[in-house]
């Protein structure tokens, strides 16, 4: 398959490793097809919606997805696999990060989990491989002790968490730099309307340590593309119960969707651009961002935010409307 854009796209640092990604990569929970109960609060895609989601991906220059066994228990590496051996893409084209499940679960989890990844995966490697929650029965030193140990024989490439607070990543750290090997990312949950990673020592502990953050819920589930406060889309499923889309919040926020919205006319871009832009354009390039996709107008649309930047007074309006 032919990826022209790739050479185009900017690449960013995994952490202080000598792996590079784009700055936007694919977050593929919605590639759960309905399985499990995480897996339900999407729409199911067909596998031919996924395969045209994971081309435009690419095609925008996109180079790694993110996915998780949690993620439809496996359905979606399953379908992200299929996607990309249907599109014949080479491995060092789509780079994969996905995650273990360690609520209730010890380390030797962790060790057996892998082999079931690799599987659904369809052998590809995986280059990133993440703690998906601070929840084990193990200890961290524990679970980086296998963490090393994967490393070692060449299963993973890299190790990663997600969830993590300041101290659990610094520990985590620690404990898998005592093996030979440094810790790159934490993955969490940051926007321009949750931006608890910036007092809560989370970004500052990435930035000393060299670690790179992923943002997930980048776009807050849809709240900062401004449908559901300028247009006629209502919540669905799961976010019918969630407070954030109701009418108080959805008031609360207007302001800074106004300014999100005047920023991209401004731009000639989308108010859903600006807002990764905004996450990919912090200083140091720290912050890389997961958007989904359940079409390839969307995976178009989040590609094509790092083919452009925030001015620093557009960066700096939408700090203060934020906060």
């Amino acid at each position: 398959m032919s990826t022209p854009s790739q050479e185009q796209a900017p690449r960013y640092r995994l952490g202080d490793s000598t792996t590079f990604l784009s700055p936007i990569g694919l977050g593929t929970w919605q590639f759960s097809q309905g399985r499990g109960m995480i897996g339900k609060f999407w729409p199911s895609l067909s596998d031919d919606a996924v395969t045209d989601i994971v081309k435009r991906a690419l095609q925008g220059g996109i180079n790694w997805f993110d996915t998780a066994e949690a993620y439809g228990r496996g359905q979606s590496e399953r379908a992200l696999a299929h996607a990309l051996g249907a599109l014949e893409v080479p491995a060092e084209q789509a780079l994969i990060a996905t995650k273990w499940w360690p609520v209730l679960r010890s380390s030797q989890s962790l060790e057996r989990s892998v082999q079931e990844r690799r599987a659904l995966l369809q052998e590809r490697p995986i280059t990133l491989y993440q703690i998906h929650q601070p929840y084990s029965r193990s200890p961290i030193a524990a679970q980086m002790a296998v963490m090393a140990r994967l490393i070692d024989q060449g299963l993973i490439q890299h190790a990663g968490v997600s969830n993590f607070s300041a101290e659990q990543m610094a520990e985590a750290h620690r404990a898998l730099k005592a093996h030979g090997y440094r810790l790159v990312s934490n993955q969490v949950r940051y926007n321009l309307l949750d931006r608890r990673v910036e007092t809560n020592g989370v970004l500052e502990t990435a930035r000393n340590l060299g670690m790179s953050i992923i943002a997930y819920s980048p776009l807050a589930q849809g709240l900062l593309t401004g449908k559901f406060h300028f247009g006629s889309a209502r919540p669905r499923g799961v976010r019918r119960w969630d407070p954030h889309f109701r009418a108080a919040y959805l008031h609360k926020t207007e302001p800074l969707l106004r300014s999100v919205q005047t920023i991209a006319e401004a731009n000639q871009v989308t108010p859903a651009q600006v807002a990764l832009n905004w996450l990919i354009t912090t200083p140091g390039q720290c912050v890389l961002a997961i958007p989904g996709a359940t079409s390839v107008e969307q995976a178009s649309q989040n590609a094509a935010a790092m083919l452009w930047t925030l001015s620093a007074s557009d960066r700096a309006a939408l700090d203060r409307a934020a906060w």
